[in-house]
């Protein structure tokens, strides 16, 4: 089996989604248009590298299948 290496991009990408989230509040509390524009910017990245993390672990999952078939 392969090692899981979406686990790494998936955490990754949570805490940048969280920092990002915490960027648009600060944003709000102190009326900062940059912030909280700075803040959507991470929360979006933060979630494309969460669905990078998954495809990562779906082509693994692909590739063990086929592994598999092709031992048969």
């Amino acid at each position: 089996m392969v090692e899981r290496s979406g686990n790494r991009d998936r955490v990754e990408g949570g805490m940048e989604e969280l920092k990002g989230n915490a960027k648009q509040a600060w944003g709000d509390i102190t009326d900062d248009d940059q912030m909280k524009a700075e803040g959507k910017v991470d929360e979006v990245k933060g979630r494309a590298q969460q669905a990078l993390g998954d495809l990562k672990d779906k082509a693994a999952d692909i590739k063990d299948d086929a592994a598999r078939e092709m031992s048969r």
